[in-house]
């Protein structure tokens, strides 16, 4: 079987208290620390990759994210998608080749831009492009930004996805959806959904996202930020 098919089965027949779990590495290390505790594929959050390479979030270049995604896929065996934020202004065809070059089988493709939502129609119209150029050889992950873009109606998330689900996305992710939103958008979204979930325990455990509706979930740059909290804690001891 191969890695992206592995991926595939990894979203398949899960049942509701045991969604897919998948920690951010940010590098080559984190990654290899999240496969020893045995998880069986990883999800690079971009922002957490950004911070690691010394940049804010949205402002890693490309050729410097797919050189990271590309480490930490050559840093383990599990299988490993890519957070690839709107694509970098890429054509379809190269953002798929390149992310294929690193040997990622995944990636995380978000619906803004600026701050901005984008037209629905057109966007769904590009991933439509990029399933195209990946034929089956990538796991899609769209991304939903109308809860974290101030839109919280979720009949727009839910257009949103069903779009997305149409122009060949293998899963939806409504960032940033309320808990209590999930069962609704879990009725609304045919194929696996995907959640947040926070690590300061402010918000419901993977656990409770999966009875609520999440096929998988993902925790973005959170892992990334509660290590450089830890060094930070680390470093400053060792001047006293």
């Amino acid at each position: 079987m191969s890695g992206v098919d592995a991926f595939r089965a990894l979203h398949r027949h899960r049942a509701p208290e045991d969604p897919l779990v998948l920690p951010g590495p940010w590098d080559a290390a984190s990654a290899r620390v999240c496969v020893e505790a045995g998880f069986p594929a990883l999800a690079t959050p971009s922002a957490g990759v950004a911070a690691s390479l010394g940049y804010e979030d949205g402002g890693t270049p490309a050729d410097e994210m797919f050189a990271a995604v590309a480490r930490i896929v050559r840093a383990v065996d599990v299988p490993v998608s890519a957070d690839l934020e709107g694509g970098y202004g890429l054509a379809p065809r190269e953002l798929v080749e390149r992310l294929l070059e690193t040997g990622a089988v995944g990636c995380n493709l978000e619906d803004s831009a600026d701050g901005v939502l984008k037209d629905p129609h057109e966007h769904a119209a590009w991933l439509a492009e990029v399933r195209a150029a990946a034929g089956d050889r990538l796991f899609v992950n769209a991304r939903v930004d109308t809860f974290v873009r101030g839109v919280t109606d979720p009949d727009q998330a839910v257009l949103r996805a069903r779009l997305y689900v149409a122009a060949g996305a293998d899963c939806v992710y409504p960032i940033g959806a309320p808990a209590d939103v999930l069962p609704l958008l879990r009725a609304g979204i045919e194929g696996p959904v995907n959640a947040f979930a926070r690590l300061d325990g402010e918000g419901p455990s993977p656990t409770a996202l999966g009875e609520l509706g999440a096929t998988r979930v993902t925790f973005g740059p959170g892992l990334q930020r509660r290590a450089a909290r830890a060094l930070r804690d680390i470093a400053a001891g060792l001047t006293m």
